[in-house]
């Protein structure tokens, strides 16, 4: 089937990224499920994409296992399936040298970034393979830390090094049920989160730096174009950023 009447789970869709992609996705036909931990954002989301009949808010705490169990049987009750899951939910913690952080800050990354997303893929992997037809396609939001870290960033670049692992297992563990599984590296898309780096961010040198942004839009229509692909094939890394940020030869 086309897109429409397609369902897809968004998490983190108040704000940045999940934002651009649930807009980009409702746009296209998809129904949407929003899901974040603050019900207003995503009230917002709703509002804005013009498409409110199919758009559904279901807040959710991804570092909680069963509010993520609950997300997954309500999307079910409401829309019999889930044909993709944009596993977008994360945070940060302060860029501080990796003695100061603190056990709380270390263990909410992971939570979220780590914790959080295997809950929602281990649900997804539930729904889709039970449901008919069966199969569907897994999003998992890496990053280009995933790759490379950045100076004082060891709670998120090691959490987001993680996800690379959870996509591959999760990719070949998905073959025979039809679920296909990839991943997204986002380089300073125009978030919130990043908009630290237009004053100037620390480079692996030492120097602070101001560095590029693109617009979260792109972030949009990428997903959109990995999640319309048919489950015959499927992007497993998918890179972009904004042209000339420092990845290759960071610092």
């Amino acid at each position: 089937m086309g897109s429409e009447g397609k369902v897809a789970i968004v998490t983190g869709a108040g704000t940045g990224i999940g934002r651009a992609a649930a807009l980009a996705l409702l746009k296209d036909g998809w129904r949407v499920v929003l899901a974040g931990r603050r019900r207003e954002p995503l009230e917002e989301v709703t509002e804005a994409s013009g498409a409110p009949g199919r758009a559904l808010a279901v807040p959710t705490d991804v570092a909680d296992p069963q509010a993520v169990r609950a997300l997954f049987d309500e999307v079910v009750r409401t829309h019999g399936r889930v044909d993709l899951l944009f596993n977008n939910a994360g945070v940060n913690a302060p860029g501080v040298p990796l003695d100061e952080l603190t056990v709380e800050q270390w263990k909410n990354v992971v939570d979220i970034n780590l914790n959080g997303m295997f809950y929602c893929i281990q649900n997804a992997f539930r729904v889709m393979k039970a449901q008919s037809p069966k199969g569907g396609r897994i999003i998992n939001n890496g990053s280009i830390s995933a790759h490379t870290p950045r100076p004082n960033s060891i709670a998120y670049t090691a959490t987001k090094h993680a996800v690379m692992g959870l996509t591959k297992t999760a990719s070949l563990d998905g073959r025979r049920h039809d679920i296909a599984v990839g991943q997204i590296d986002v380089g300073n898309a125009g978030t919130e989160m990043a908009m630290k780096m237009a004053k100037g961010v620390p480079q692996a040198n030492g120097e602070i730096a101001v560095e590029p942004l693109m617009s979260v839009d792109i972030v949009g229509q990428s997903v959109l174009y990995m999640a319309n692909l048919p489950l015959e094939a499927n992007v497993m890394f998918h890179t972009v950023m904004a042209t000339t940020m420092p990845f290759a030869g960071r610092g």
